[in-house]
This record gives C-alpha cells, sequence and structure tokens, in this order.
C-alpha cells in the first residue's frame, strides 16, 4: 500500500524558496494564475510519484489545449507551492474533464482511494510538518456529489466531491470554489493563506486505468 499525497508530502517544508507568482490586476478584479496549462507551460510545477508514474503530457485532443493525465495503474501528481492570499484572491478556479470513472470502489478506504481526477490546496503546518492540512476536491466515481469524508490514509486531509460517476463524463466541466469557505466547513478553521496546489489522476490500488485532462488553475477575488 502507498500513501497518496497527504498532509505531510503535499507541500515540502523546509529548505525551499518560494516560486515566483505572477499576479494580474484589473480595475475590479484581481487574477493569481497558478496552473497555465491552456499553454502548455508547467513552470514551477513538480512531480511527486507514490507508485509508478502517471503520465502528464499536453493536448488537445478534449477540444481544448490541456493537461492530460493518463494512469495505468500507477500514482503520481504534479504539485506547486505557491503562497496564495486568501483575503485578495480567495476563489480557486479551474475546469477539468473525466471520460470514464473507476467501478467497484470503496473511496473512503486505503484499497479504494483511487481518483479519475483530484485538485488539492494545501495549508503547511510550518516546522510542525504534521500539521499541514490538505483539502482534495475530486471528481468521484461513486460517491455523491457534495460529499465529504476524511482521506483514508490521514484525518488532515479532506475530501469533497464536487462531480460524481459518468453524468456529466465526457466534456468539460467548470469549477469555482471559496476556499475559506470549504475549509471552514471541513476543518472548522478560519484560514487566510494557502501555501500550495496539487493535481493527482492515479489508479495503482484498483490496477485499472484512468485518465482526466485539467485546464487552466487560477485564484479570484470573486
Amino acid at each position: 500500500m502507498v500513501m497518496k499525497l497527504s498532509s505531510t508530502t503535499l507541500v515540502p517544508i523546509a529548505g525551499l524558496m518560494l516560486l515566483a507568482i505572477t499576479i494580474t490586476a484589473g480595475a475590479t478584479d484581481q487574477t493569481l494564475m497558478v496552473g497555465r496549462f491552456s499553454s502548455g507551460d508547467l513552470t514551477g510545477w513538480q512531480t511527486k510519484s507514490f507508485k509508478g508514474e502517471t503520465r502528464y503530457t499536453f493536448d488537445d485532443r478534449s477540444g481544448q489545449r490541456a493537461l492530460f493525465a493518463d494512469s495505468e495503474g500507477a500514482a503520481s501528481g504534479l504539485y506547486r507551492e505557491i503562497p496564495v492570499d486568501l483575503n485578495r484572491t480567495p476563489w480557486l478556479n479551474w475546469s477539468w474533464r473525466v471520460d470514464q470513472v473507476l467501478s467497484g470502489l470503496d473511496e473512503r478506504t486505503k484499497t479504494g482511494d483511487d481518483y479519475p481526477a483530484r485538485v488539492y490546496v494545501a495549508v503547511s503546518g510550518g516546522a510542525a510538518f504534521w500539521k499541514t492540512r490538505s483539502l482534495i476536491y475530486v471528481w468521484s466515481s461513486n460517491q455523491p456529489t457534495g460529499a465529504t469524508w476524511n482521506n483514508a490514509f490521514t484525518s488532515n486531509a479532506r475530501v469533497m466531491a464536487l462531480r460524481s460517476g459518468i453524468k456529466e463524463a465526457g466534456r468539460w466541466v467548470n469549477e469555482k470554489r471559496d476556499i475559506r469557505a470549504d475549509f471552514q466547513k471541513l476543518f472548522g478553521e478560519a484560514i487566510t493563506a494557502i501555501d500550495g496546489v496539487a493535481v493527482m489522476t492515479d489508479a495503482d490500488n484498483s490496477a485499472k486505468r484512468a485518465t482526466a485532462w485539467y485546464g487552466d488553475i487560477y485564484f479570484t477575488a470573486r
């Protein structure tokens, strides 16, 4: 059994320099770009492997230029360590597409902890790395939309199913989440910043194949 991206693995804590960030300010809005996947850009993103390698490439087969993830019995993710001031840009925006889900899994267990698509945000515990918390948005294979639960490996990672099953499979879906509100709901804690973002498509426990596309990831003021 392998440990997935969790509270202790998502954000490197000590000795790393913060990556440069790009902020585009407008008269009434502000955008913080985290992943420019539509431009084929992985600047600042790093790989974290747990079992084998999920292949991350760029293509336009989904109808738009995007990051394509293809896992055959593997588990690895991409993460970016980036500070985000939620007082300025609390809304996380992205799009994703899943064509098929994984059948026969109990996603609340360690043996069923596979997902066609996940997007993480993490709050670092600093020197107390064990206090790092992760909020994980998933395209669930079987849990109902809106369901929440603790990650099977650690209670410091909480999961929220934004999409479920094949009802919306085969097309792009846009997401917009208030990170402060969701963190308060799942952790009972008010936060003002996050320290990292990650994506992962994995199918190591089921030994099946999972694929997904990820569009641009960015934070906005509203």
